[in-house]
C-alpha cells in the first residue's frame, strides 16, 4: 500500500513552473487516491531556464529586488532569491546581463558586460549572504566576467593606467589587474556555480567561437574577441601564477567561467547536481513508495542531464518506481527507460499506454490548459498503474 509519493518534475517550458507542475500532478492524484497519502513536492530544476525559480520555490526564499544594469548599461528591474534560515542567495546571471532581455539588433558582444550581475552579487553580500548558487546560462556577454568582477571592485587596466571600457574588445588592451579593491566579504561566501557546458576557455570549443555568433558577432568579430580573450588570460595567468584556460566551464557565460574560478575560487557544477543536492532529494525519497518526475518534452536529449534523469536516479537508489509525466514525447523518449524510469505518459504523442488508448488532444489544446491537462494525466496515470 502506497503511503508516500515523491512529486519532483522541472518546469514545463513557457505554460507551467516546477511548483505549478508539482501542483497539478498532487491536485489529481488526491482526487483518485486515498486520504491517507502523504505527498511531498520538490519543485526541480536542470540548471536551465527557470533553475532560480525552482530553488526559490523549494528552499523557501524571498524575491529581492534589485535596479541593476542590463548588458548593455541600462537601468533595468531584477531579482533573486534570498533564503534567510540558510542566508543563501539565487542569483542567475541571465536576470541582469541576459541575452533574451536584449534585442537581436543590438546584441553586440564587442561591448556587453556582466557589470549588473555583479551587482545582484554585491545586493546578496549587502543581504547578508555567505553562500550564491549563481546560475549562469544565456548570457549576452563575451567580457570574461570582467564586468561582474568590475561591479564587485577589481580594477581592469589598460598600459596607461587607465581604466577599461566594458565588454569583450576592450580586453585586448588589458595591462593590469588590480585586485586590492575587490569586496574582502567574498572571501567568506561559498560559490556554487550552475555551468552546464564544459567549453574551455579558448580555441574552437571554447567561449568565442562556439557561442559568440548567437550574441550578435560576425566571423570578423569573433576572431577579434578570441584574440582579446587569448590576451586576457595571458594576464590572468601572470595575475594568479596559473593557467585556467582549460578548466571545464571556463568559457562558459562568454568567459565567465574563468573569472569565478580564478577570482572568486568558484565551484563550477552540472545544475541538475547543484538542485539535487540543495532540495536534499534524496532525503526525502527515503521513504518513498514512488516517485514522479516530468517535464515539457521527453526524448532522447532527456538523458543528457536533463531533470527527470537525474531524479531517477537518486530514486532508484532505494528502488522506488518513479513515473514521468510530460506535454509531449519525442523521437528517442524510450531511451529513459535505461536510466531509471519505468514508465512514461504525454498529454499528446506516444507513450506507455494502450495504443487505442491516446487521447486526442492537439498540442495547441495543451499549452492552453496545461494545469487542467497535466492534472488529468496525473489521474490516469495513478489509475492506470493501479496505485490505490
Amino acid at each position: 500500500m502506497i503511503k508516500k509519493i515523491v512529486i519532483a518534475p522541472d518546469s514545463f517550458k513557457e505554460t507551467l513552473t516546477a511548483a505549478e507542475a508539482a501542483q497539478a500532478i498532487e491536485s489529481g492524484l488526491r482526487e483518485v487516491l486515498p486520504e491517507t497519502i502523504i505527498y511531498d513536492k520538490v519543485p526541480m530544476a536542470d540548471g536551465g531556464e527557470g533553475t532560480m525559480q525552482s530553488l526559490h520555490d523549494a528552499l523557501g526564499g524571498m524575491m529581492m529586488p534589485v535596479k541593476a544594469t542590463d548588458a548593455l548599461g541600462r537601468i533595468i528591474d531584477a531579482q533573486y532569491s534570498y533564503v534567510e534560515q540558510s542566508k543563501t542567495a539565487i542569483i542567475e546571471l541571465a536576470e541582469a546581463s541576459g541575452l533574451e532581455a536584449i534585442q537581436p539588433t543590438e546584441r553586440n558582444p564587442l561591448v556587453t558586460s556582466t557589470y549588473g550581475t555583479g551587482q545582484l552579487i554585491l545586493s546578496a553580500l549587502n543581504q547578508g549572504a555567505e553562500k550564491i548558487i549563481l546560475g549562469i546560462g544565456g548570457s549576452a556577454t563575451n567580457d570574461g566576467g570582467t564586468g561582474m568582477m568590475k561591479a564587485l571592485g577589481a580594477t581592469f587596466l589598460d598600459d596607461k593606467g587607465d581604466s577599461l571600457p566594458e565588454g569583450g574588445a576592450a580586453l585586448a588592451h588589458l595591462a593590469q589587474i588590480d585586485r586590492s579593491g575587490i569586496d574582502t566579504r567574498l572571501k567568506d561566501v561559498t560559490f556554487e556555480v550552475v555551468c552546464d557546458v564544459d567549453n574551455p576557455l579558448l580555441g574552437t570549443k571554447g567561449a568565442t567561437h562556439t557561442y559568440a555568433k548567437q550574441k550578435g558577432a560576425s566571423p570578423k568579430v569573433i576572431q577579434q574577441l578570441e584574440t582579446a580573450l587569448t590576451h586576457y588570460n595571458q594576464i590572468l595567468t601572470e595575475t594568479f601564477q596559473h593557467d585556467y584556460a582549460t578548466v571545464p566551464g571556463a568559457g562558459a557565460a562568454g568567459g565567465t567561467g574563468i573569472a569565478l574560478v580564478a577570482f572568486l575560487d568558484a565551484e563550477l557544477s552540472r545544475g541538475i547536481d547543484i538542485v539535487l543536492q540543495e532540495t536534499r532529494l534524496e532525503a526525502r525519497l527515503k521513504e518513498a513508495d514512488v516517485c514522479i518526475t516530468g517535464e515539457g518534452k521527453i526524448d532522447q536529449q532527456t538523458i543528457y542531464g536533463k531533470t527527470p534523469i537525474g531524479v531517477a536516479k537518486t530514486a532508484k537508489q532505494f528502488a522506488i518506481p518513479v513515473v514521468a509525466l510530460c506535454g509531449v514525447t519525442g523521437e528517442g523518449y524510450e531511451a529513459v527507460k535505461a536510466h531509471g524510469i519505468d514508465y512514461v505518459f504525454s498529454v499528446t504523442g506516444l507513450d506507455d499506454r494502450p495504443a487505442n488508448s491516446h487521447p486526442s488532444i492537439s498540442k495547441t489544446e495543451a499549452l492552453a490548459h496545461p494545469y487542467h491537462y497535466l492534472k488529468a494525466l496525473a489521474q490516469e496515470a495513478a489509475q492506470r498503474l493501479n496505485m490505490m
